[in-house]
C-alpha cells in the first residue's frame, strides 16, 4: 500500500497524487492507493494518517505500507517513518516546515478545492513538535529532488536525507516536474511489483 500525504494547500487532486493513482490504477494496483484531504491541524492530519497506518497493517496481514509524501507531507512523513519504522519517498520535502510556513500565518486558499482556511501560529507550534532532528535508518528513505525548487532550498533535504537513497535533478520546480519518469520505481521502492 501507498499512503500518499500531499503538501500545504494542496489535495488529492494535485498532479502528482492523480498521476500516482492513475498508474497504480492501471497496473491493478488500484486498491493499494490511500490519498486524502489533509486538514490544516499538523495534529488531526498525523491522526488521521496513523489510522490509515493502522487500517493497512491490519488488512494487508502485517505488511507495512509506503509513505509517499511531497513538500509539507514530506515533512510528515519522515515524522511517521521514524515512528512506525516505514519507508517513504518524499518528493521535494519540506524538511523546515515550522521555518518555511511562518510567512504563511494568515488567511490561505486551498490550490485545488478553494477552500479558505486560517493557518495560525499554533499550526506552527504543532509542526514544531514533529521535528526529527535525524533520521535513524536512512536505507527507509528515497529522497526525489530537483535543485529549480522556488519553494524550498534542495540542500536542506540534500544534508537531512543523507545516506539515504537521492536523486537530485538539476533544474525542475517545486511540484517536481519529472514525476511522470519515476512512477515505476516508486512502486517497486514500495515493494508493489
Amino acid at each position: 500500500m501507498i499512503i500518499y500525504l500531499h503538501g500545504f494547500r494542496s489535495a488529492p487532486a494535485s498532479i502528482k497524487a492523480r498521476s500516482l493513482q492513475r498508474h497504480m490504477s492501471a497496473r491493478g494496483l488500484a486498491d493499494a492507493f490511500w490519498c486524502e484531504q489533509l486538514p490544516v491541524s499538523a495534529n488531526a492530519a498525523i491522526a488521521l494518517i496513523e489510522a490509515q497506518i493502522a487500517r493497512a497493517k491490519r488488512d494487508s496481514k502485517g505488511v507495512e505500507p509506503t509513505l509517499v509524501g511531497s513538500s509539507l507531507g514530506g515533512y510528515y512523513a519522515t515524522w511517521l517513518a521514524e515512528r512506525h519504522g516505514l519507508r517513504a519517498v518524499l518528493v521535494n520535502p519540506a524538511v523546515v516546515a515550522p521555518l518555511s510556513l511562518e510567512a504563511y500565518v494568515g488567511p490561505q486558499t486551498n490550490l485545488y478545492t478553494g477552500e479558505r482556511f486560517d493557518f495560525t501560529p499554533k499550526h506552527i507550534d504543532e509542526l514544531r513538535a514533529l521535528d526529527v532532528a535525524a533520521i535513524t535508518r536512512p536505507e527507509r528513505y528515497w529522497l526525489l529532488a530537483e535543485t529549480g525548487d522556488e519553494v524550498l532550498d534542495y540542500r536542506h533535504a540534500v544534508s537531512k536525507y543523507a545516506g539515504a537513497r537521492q536523486t537530485v535533478l538539476p533544474g525542475g520546480d517545486h511540484g517536481f516536474s519529472r514525476w511522470q519518469d519515476y512512477l515505476d520505481a516508486v512502486l517497486e521502492f514500495a515493494g508493489l511489483t
